[in-house]
């Protein structure tokens, strides 16, 4: 029986630490660069609850767009540049350089912090547990001071 609690409770972690990577992925491997798409530079021109917007000037060969948007808590604010990589629709943007790298892996630090719960709670591998958390919590500080 312990055994089975024991694999249930891994099983229960990794599919937490592999959602979030999934998740995450979403907007990484645009900001990371993996992706050979249009960059260049968006100017915030407004915003609303979620998102901001503006004109999007691409660098090097591309076409210049009259509106992209990008998500609200990656932006700097109305006024400001911020690089971006578009995403294969044309009109949304993934914010680059380390700031969007570290905003891109945000759902992935949250599954770190959520599975390092079940690992010391339910699988008392308090170490592993305070890696992964620390993890989790190094990453969204990170992210934080970035933006």
């Amino acid at each position: 029986m312990l055994l089975v609690r024991n694999g249930l409770l891994v099983l229960v972690a990794a599919v937490l630490l592999v959602a979030g990577a999934w998740t995450s992925w979403g907007s990484a491997q645009y900001a990371m660069g993996w992706s050979g798409r249009e960059h260049g530079t968006v100017k915030v021109a407004s915003c609303d609850d979620e998102r901001c917007a503006g004109p999007f000037t691409p660098e090097g060969e591309g076409r210049s767009r009259d509106r992209v948007s990008l998500v609200k808590a990656a932006s700097p604010g109305v006024g400001e540049r911020v690089t971006v990589v578009l995403r294969p629709t044309g009109d949304r943007a993934v914010r680059t350089g380390p700031a969007g790298v570290l905003h891109a892996w945000v759902p992935f630090a949250g599954a770190l912090l959520l599975a390092a719960l079940v690992v010391a709670g339910g699988l008392r591998w308090r170490r592993t547990a305070w890696g992964m958390g620390l993890a989790g919590v190094a990453l969204l500080v990170g992210a934080w001071v970035a933006l």
